[in-house]
């Protein structure tokens, strides 16, 4: 990427009408955070903010419009939204796309860019977007993408980083570099690491995008070709998007074969590694710089022997090193498969988990001697978007299971499921075995496709315990703490897959942003006559159970946060649960200004020790990790990546 410069404005600066489908596309927005977009140097486009540039009179156009092509302007690090309320179809046929084409390609792609205004107009323009959907909604506010930030030493702190906080804290979420052209759900955006480092008493941060196959075809191209899982393949004009897009690649003018994924959702360091991940493509690798910046290395098939996506979440046990993973498949059998890594990074057999359908399988969880996979009711149909639905079903009919596999067995022959009526886990915090049962603790969300259709119904997610009996093949269910949604978080690493006591979970009220952080017992027990077989689809009545709640730290007015990070303060394995850290980014949707907060995990209400000030906005995300010095100095810079993937 080239190296970004201020553009001054001329003086004295007036206004500039833009014709829809022009290069240039200004948000009208009646407030001081609206947001301009340009074409930037090459393929980007850069999102600027109102107060940084006005446009001049009509005349002056064609000269600003070469001055931004020649010298890009500066990306805002102060903390305006973005609203795309009013902006027009960002739309390009810039004559840099033709480059290296031949004549049949420079038609083919004139001829597929109508087509695709085609899609836009009959099929996209008549039918209003559901707000899961829609780009004003998904993309607004401190969920608007941020440009790339270089590496920014020694920041401002307030408290004390305590000593003992070496290394690096690391955050996926989802960034769009270009404009959305259709339907857009947050899940879609380009991946983007922000990370803070902590090393010898200096703080730094900086923020890259993972430069995956997509975005590296799509920089190319100078905005978005791909199709979006979820926001876009919904009904006909579903269907005519992905058709466009194998015409595309059929003529050469994008490949899709080096991977469609975005890593935007998971991050994991393992056997050397850190590794950015989504379950729509192979994880990609990152190397840690000395400077503390973020390189992306490329597409990783862990040497050859990863020839399938793998979801986001998988899992590492501290005491073994292995890392466990899943992998699923919405078109063809085997729909849903298991594997594991040893600690040094070979690869187990591949186990199939037989499914009826496709199932939307986000998150798993371990235990000492067993996995355990959610088998749930939201399923992928793509057929239904024959009839204009979404691809996304929540299949009511069919009853929730977990699986309980032995975690080294090569073959599903003595997987145990078991029915969990009514239950949608997004997320499983732990697992643990007792006697003949398995306890499972996750926060069971109603309704079970909130997050991918749209409901009239308010989106609960409530922190539950589930007690699978491998022998009697029944379940048990009782809500931890009700009345609050609980999601985003972990436990202490160390303790994952065994009996954990604490956990560190987001307060996601009101939904999606994040108010404040809970510290829970899991461990606290109600009275018998309290127990209740909850219904998470609201068929029952939500019991309190406030005796799990240790302490809950909310954020201060009109400011909120992300995932509750948990960092032990030592590695010290008989050092006591909570003890270490909680690291969570915080921003301010007044002043615009985001900070990380460290918190000590042990004190009765989660004491604030340090807030870091960060050079830049940070945007609400998903999930993250901390890297220890001592794991950053066994870093593996090379990759290797053979297989096309998809």
């Amino acid at each position: 990427m080239h190296a970004l410069t201020t553009f001054k404005p001329p003086s004295p600066p007036i206004s500039c009408q833009l014709r829809p489908h022009s290069p240039l596309s200004l948000l009208s927005i009646p407030s001081h955070q609206s947001t301009a977009i340009f074409p930037g140097t090459g393929s980007q486009c850069i999102w600027v903010s109102r107060l940084e540039c006005q446009l001049t009179s009509p005349k002056a156009f064609p000269s600003l419009l070469r001055e931004f092509y020649n010298h890009p302007p500066s990306f805002p690090h102060q903390g305006a939204s973005s609203s795309l309320r009013e902006a027009e179809l960002l739309s390009r046929s810039s004559p840099a796309r033709a480059f290296g084409l031949n004549f049949l390609q420079i038609v083919a792609a004139k001829m597929l860019d109508l087509a695709e205004r085609a899609i836009v107009e009959i099929l996209e323009k008549q039918h209003p977007l559901p707000s899961t959907a829609d780009p004003l909604v998904q993309l607004a506010g401190n969920f608007s993408p941020v440009p790339e930030n270089l590496v920014h030493h020694e920041l401002e702190i307030e408290g004390c980083v305590p000593s003992s906080l070496e290394g690096m804290y690391v955050r996926n979420g989802a960034n769009p570099m270009f404009q959305p052209v259709a339907g857009h759900h947050l899940f879609d955006g380009d991946g983007m690491l922000h990370a803070v480092r902590f090393k010898e008493g200096i703080v730094s941060y900086v923020n890259r995008f993972t430069r995956t196959h997509r975005l590296e075809e799509e920089m190319k191209m100078g905005r978005a070709f791909f199709p979006k899982a979820i926001g876009e393949l919904h009904g006909h004009s579903g269907i005519a998007r992905l058709l466009l897009f194998y015409a595309r690649s059929m003529f050469g003018l994008v490949d899709g074969r080096k991977g469609m994924g975005v890593a935007n959702a998971g991050v994991v360091f393992f056997n050397g590694r850190l590794l950015a991940m989504s379950e729509d493509d192979l994880p990609y690798a990152v190397e840690v710089t000395s400077s503390g910046d973020l390189k992306t290395l490329g597409r990783y098939d862990f040497e050859g022997q990863l020839d399938s996506p793998m979801i986001a979440h998988p899992k590492i046990d501290a005491r073994t090193k292995e890392l466990f993973a899943l992998s699923y498949d919405v078109i063809k059998r085997p729909y849903l498969k298991y594997f594991k890594f040893s600690s040094d990074g070979k690869k187990g057999p591949e186990v199939t988990i037989s499914v009826d359908e496709p199932t939307m399988m986000h998150d798993f969880a371990i235990s000492e001697n067993h996995v355990i996979i959610p088998d749930q009711q939201v399923i992928f149909r793509l057929r239904e978007m024959l009839s204009g639905g979404s691809p996304v079903v929540h299949n009511k009919h069919k009853v929730p299971r977990f699986g309980v596999l032995p975690r080294d067995d090569a073959d599903e022959k003595r997987i145990i499921w078991v029915d969990v009526p009514d239950c949608f886990c997004f997320h499983l915090w732990n697992a643990w075995e007792e006697g003949d049962e398995v306890v499972v603790i996750a926060s069971c969300m109603t309704p079970a496709d909130s997050i991918f259709n749209q409901s009239p119904q308010a989106l609960k997610s409530i922190l539950s315990e589930i007690r699978l009996n491998k022998n009697s093949g029944t379940s048990k269910r009782r809500p931890l703490v009700s009345g609050m949604n609980l999601e985003a978080g972990q436990v202490n690493g160390k303790f994952l897959g065994r009996r954990s006591r604490y956990a560190y979970l987001a307060i996601a009220d009101p939904w999606p942003k994040v108010s404040g952080i809970a510290k829970v017992d899991l461990l606290q027990q109600r009275q018998m006559n309290d127990d209740v077989n909850e219904c998470s689809d609201g068929r029952t009545d939500v019991m309190t159970s406030e005796k799990n709640l240790v302490c809950k730290f909310m954020y201060p007015s009109n400011c909120y946060g992300g995932e509750p990070m948990f960092v032990p303060r030592s590695a010290d394995p008989f050092s006591a649960e909570d003890d270490g850290y909680v690291l969570t980014f915080m921003h301010n949707e007044v002043t615009g200004k985001s900070e990380l907060l460290i918190l000590d995990a042990s004190s009765p209400s989660l004491e604030v020790l340090a807030r870091v000030k960060l050079p830049a906005r940070v945007p609400y995300g998903f999930h993250g990790t901390f890297i220890h010095a001592s794991e950053l100095d066994t870093q593996k810079n090379g990759y290797y990546c053979s297989s096309p993937g998809r």
